[in-house]
């Protein structure tokens, strides 16, 4: 048999794949956009249900052996997200967007990424709240389900506030954590800057006297101590829940401070 002859059943063949291929995008996109389609329209449908307090909604599309962490790290089952769905008290309304709403499918089972940003009036007062979800889906005769999820609350800088200059003098100086660890506080321009051994310099902002905060790093604060004479010691790192303290430096210029 002549080489052509071998070569052209082959390339037949390559081209069937190819068409076939080609016809199996499109309709694996639709089914993927069907499936975001449905999961966006319960998610909303769900986080609606918070606000009116419909249970029932949390009823049907919660799967029986669901396990859910909520903001506060608390894991909860069906019977405890059913039972905790409540209309929201008097003076207090709300509603909440389903936003940046992402899935990703794998076969019968689903995982959703979105976040819920939140609008609330508390007795006149607005407040505004955003949580990121991760959430997974598994299809059931009955439709999709969900089986898990876990929520984050969404930190945000908080409110910078002015300080008198004489207040931020004070909290210029070196400030050490360990032998070698130091960080360097100082004022540009009427502003606070602060550099870490071996860091590139940040900008400080105050939250209130005497915690400092970095933009774009909401879980830190940095709460300054003082002794009983009312003079700075060191500073707090808080992380969270927890503490790093740096001791201060004494200046240089005034032995034995």
């Amino acid at each position: 048999m002549k080489e052509a002859e071998v070569a052209m059943p082959l390339r037949r063949n390559l081209a069937l794949l190819a068409a076939a291929v080609a016809l199996a995008r499109p309709a694996a996109r639709a089914l993927a956009d069907d499936v975001r389609g449905t999961l966006e329209r319960q998610t909303q449908e769900l986080v609606d249900a918070i606000a009116t307090g419909r249970s029932e909604v949390w009823d049907r599309y919660l799967d029986p052996g669901l396990r859910y962490v909520d903001e506060t790290g608390a894991v909860l089952t069906k019977k405890d997200m059913v039972d905790q769905t409540r209309p929201l008290p008097e003076g207090v309304t709300g509603r909440i967007r389903v936003t940046e709403f992402a899935v990703t499918p794998h076969d019968d089972v689903a995982v959703a990424t979105y976040v819920s940003d939140e609008s609330e009036n508390f007795h006149g007062h607005a407040l505004h709240c955003r949580y990121r979800t991760t959430e997974v889906w598994k299809q059931t005769p009955g439709g999709w389900r969900l089986i898990a999820g876990q929520v984050l609350a969404l930190r945000e800088d908080p409110p910078a506030v002015s300080l008198p200059e004489a207040l931020t003098r004070e909290y210029a100086g070196t400030y050490v954590l360990s032998p070698g660890i130091a960080y360097e506080i100082g004022t540009t321009g009427g502003r606070l800057e602060g550099r870490q051994t071996g860091r590139k310099p940040e900008t400080l902002l105050a939250e209130a006297p005497d915690v400092l905060f970095v933009p774009g790093k909401p879980r830190y604060r940095y709460v300054f101590l003082r002794g009983p004479d009312g003079r700075i010691t060191g500073f707090a790192q808080r992380r969270e829940a927890w503490d790093l303290v740096w001791e201060r430096e004494p200046p240089k210029n005034t032995p034995g401070r």
